[in-house]
């Protein structure tokens, strides 16, 4: 788990903040729901078969003997809060959420224990342009935060029929190799078996390349479904990859499945992911509900843009991730310039502006180093003299011109001159 300090904040908020924009535009209310669920809660609605539940949940008994759990995701809980609060029986909920989430997994560049997300949910959207719609979301945001090589790839996990058909049809074929699959994966061919596809082991993927496919179980009705899905994202210009071994993490996934990477760390990295979940309402207590959803972390997208601005000094991801710097610094020395300075600053502010006020006290060459290295391109500039003469002398910091004196007020005065190219 890590501090986020100041300066990685400032791009986060950036990022947050364009996603709130892309969230508003379209339909999508914020959702704040609380870190510690119920373990149950995870049990039911992602699997207990799963690796977040079975490995990386952080649970313990609480003094009332209730076992609690930091939540690992934040589908289950918008959806344990949506029902709850009886929001479905206000009709379909277009909810997003952000926070940090925990999993008890092995700490890597992108990934800690205590990690954050931002995603979308969907209640009680049916039809497949709700599909193509959610995964259009996802893919403008990272377009617009200037993520570059973006590669979409998507598959149908198909209806529940459809995956229990297909589970035998793979449990028969991978038992009669089980001695081929590493570890990991002769565990889970017992507990969880589409887990298997999602296999990291190399000699496993090998051996499957030769398995039976979801796409060879779809029903009809799924497979027009899934269909009409690319269909759609086809004529929004937006390019997919079908990845037939793709099956996400967790139980609740039904029909689209999806994952969004970059190529912006030099490899493929996995910058957002989702899909359908259309049986996790009802397993959770609600009535039959379709929904879908996608989550993305952002401990892993901040990387992709820190590497995006580096490829690209003058692009977008290089403009959003820049580091904030004031519009002026104010140097101040002197027990009446110090008072106005206060007073000056503080003005400059209420009108919108961002003041860096040197509170040292120390020597004006000492002020003006900082004031340098702040990157501001004005300074402005109180000692006894200017105070008593009620004027504030304007030096530029970023180009080749003469200082020149103001009078304190009217602030408006201050604020054209600096803010004038």
């Amino acid at each position: 788990m890590v501090d986020l300090l100041p300066g990685a904040l400032q791009r986060w908020q950036v990022v947050e903040g364009m996603a709130r924009e892309h969230f508003q535009r379209s339909g999508f209310g914020e959702i704040r729901t609380p870190l510690l669920e119920t373990t149950d809660l995870f049990c039911r609605g992602i699997g207990e078969a799963t690796d977040v539940v079975g490995k990386e949940m952080y649970s313990f008994q609480d003094r009332g003997d209730r076992s609690c759990t930091l939540r690992p995701e934040g589908t289950a809980s918008v959806v344990r809060a949506a029902l709850q609060h009886g929001l479905l029986s206000q009709g379909a909920q277009k909810l997003w959420y952000a926070g940090p989430m925990f999993r008890y997994e092995r700490p890597q560049a992108g990934r800690q224990r205590q990690f954050h997300q931002i995603g979308v949910e969907w209640l009680g959207a049916e039809r497949s342009r709700s599909d193509v719609e959610v995964i259009t979301l996802a893919w403008d945001l990272l377009a617009s935060l200037g993520v570059g090589g973006l590669q979409l790839e998507l598959n149908s996990l198909g209806s529940a029929e459809d995956r229990q058909a297909y589970r035998a049809a793979l449990v028969a074929w991978l038992q009669q190799r089980s001695e081929a699959l590493d570890p990991d994966s002769q565990t889970r061919l017992s507990t969880n078996p589409l887990r298997i596809l999602d296999s990291k082991n190399k000699d496993t993927q090998a051996l499957l390349k030769d398995a039976p496919t979801l796409a060879d179980a779809l029903s009809d009705a799924s497979r027009e479904r899934f269909e009409e899905v690319q269909r759609g994202l086809t004529a929004l210009g937006i390019p997919f990859r079908l990845n037939p071994r793709l099956v996400r993490g967790l139980d609740y996934y039904s029909h689209t499945a999806f994952e969004i990477t970059s190529d912006q760390l030099g490899a493929q990295a996995t910058v957002c992911g989702g899909g359908r979940y259309d049986g996790l309402i009802s397993q959770l207590g609600g009535a039959q509900t379709p929904a879908i959803g996608w989550a993305l972390g952002m401990e892993r997208l901040l990387l992709v843009l820190e590497a995006a601005a580096q490829a690209d000094p003058h692009g977008v991801a290089a403009r959003l991730t820049a580091t904030a710097t004031p519009d002026v610094f104010l140097v101040n020395r002197g027990a009446k310039a110090e008072r106005v300075a206060l007073g000056l600053a503080r003005d400059l502010r209420a009108r919108g502006l961002r003041v860096e006020l040197d509170a040292s006290g120390s020597a004006f060459g000492k002020q003006f180093k900082r004031a340098d290295r702040s990157g501001a391109p004005w300074a402005l500039v109180l000692g006894e003299e200017e105070a008593e003469r009620g004027e504030v002398r304007l030096k530029p910091l970023k180009q080749q011109a003469e200082d020149s004196t103001i009078a304190l007020a009217p602030v408006a005065a201050i604020v054209k001159k600096l803010l004038t190219p």
